[in-house]
């Protein structure tokens, strides 16, 4: 069924998932796509059959579960790293600790359409696609042992991704992993320190500076990271405090679409449509810990959540995975003005 190990000497955890390996793909080896037909895709409707029973879908027609008739459909990975069921099973051996691969695995089909990429689709459907990520949020945090839900998007084979059908994941963990987590302390300590949210003086100060400022909505901002692991990182971040990206509300949604619609057109033109990968960092489940009753309890206060996207432009190497540090030849303030120079454009052709 799987195992979840922790690193002895980095507090890292590792899913072990052999089942992944017979997962279909519509990529070669060179990452070039596979002729696919609408027929032969099994996330295209129709298809329904060839996946798992839906565990939730958007049907404005009202039409039967598993069927044609959807705008957005969630269904259980068909190939999962993790499994739900039974108990986490801890086990340790003296340095060593692991536990049973408990969780939740989804893939979020984001459209009917084939080849409806983020650029291309509607503000409005993209919105759909985000209130399906809230309500699957909402929906999984009941379950107490799930205590982090990753929500991701590889596009392109190069990013990771096995299917060319737009899609997200969802992967529900039983841990909080370590990327997550050293972000929650910083922004934990921070507010203890000041009794400010550090992402909020983030956006103070680049409002002030004004250089890596790429776009701004009426609700929402996009930066330019400031020590970028990959030429043109973006941060996308709610203006106003909020730490739970299941709690935004339907403007600040609807302002998330247009906004990442507008940005990955940008990113489109500028770097010939790029692989990417797009994450959700948002707030644990805010469950009491046994003998930890508040753990998160600053949670609403020191904590801002944001996505982050990493187009994949270069590849990290040995020295990245033997240092931690990452090079790369584009410095953020560049990116900035040449992206929010094609968005302004966009914007303007848009309001003709």
């Amino acid at each position: 069924m799987g195992e979840i190990r922790k690193d002895p000497v980095v507090p890292r955890w590792v899913i072990i998932a052999e089942p992944r390996e017979k997962r279909p793909t519509d990529y070669r080896s060179d990452g070039t796509v596979v002729s696919v037909t609408p027929k032969s895709c099994v996330l295209c409707p129709g298809n329904e059959s060839n996946t798992p029973a839906e565990v939730y879908a958007i049907r404005p027609d009202g039409s039967p579960p598993n069927e044609p008739g959807w705008q957005v459909r969630v269904v259980p990975n068909k190939y999962p790293a993790v499994y739900r069921g039974g108990s986490l099973d801890r086990k340790g051996l003296g340095l060593l600790d692991s536990m049973r691969a408990y969780g939740v695995h989804e893939v979020i089909i984001e459209t009917p359409d084939h080849d409806l990429q983020w650029d291309s689709m509607s503000a409005h459907h993209l919105k759909l696609v985000f209130q399906t990520f809230q309500a699957r949020l909402r929906a999984l945090r009941q379950d107490p042992i799930l205590r982090y839900i990753v929500i991701f998007r590889n596009y392109k084979h190069e990013a990771g991704a096995s299917l060319s059908h737009p899609h997200s994941q969802l992967i529900a963990l039983p841990v909080v992993p370590l990327t997550p987590k050293e972000e929650l302390k910083a922004c934990r300590h921070y507010y203890l320190e000041r009794e400010r949210c550090l992402f909020c003086d983030l956006i103070y100060q680049e409002r002030e500076v004004g250089k890596r400022i790429v776009y701004e909505g009426e609700k929402t901002l996009v930066l330019s990271s400031f020590a970028p692991r990959f030429p043109y990182e973006l941060q996308i971040l709610p203006s106003e405090h909020s730490h739970d990206f299941a709690e935004a509300d339907e403007s600040v949604i609807e302002d998330l679409a247009v906004t990442f619609n507008l940005i990955l057109k940008g990113l489109k033109k500028l770097l010939n449509d790029p692989p990417y990968n797009l994450v959700l960092f948002t707030a644990p489940n805010p469950v009491p810990r046994p003998g930890r009753p508040d753990y998160w309890g600053t949670l609403p206060y020191d904590y801002h959540w944001h996505w982050l996207l990493l187009p994949r432009t270069t590849r990290i190497a040995g020295f990245e995975l033997g240092s931690g540090f990452y090079i790369h030849h584009v410095d953020p303030e560049r990116a900035a003005e040449e992206l929010s120079s094609l968005i302004r454009a966009e914007v303007a052709s848009a309001m003709r």
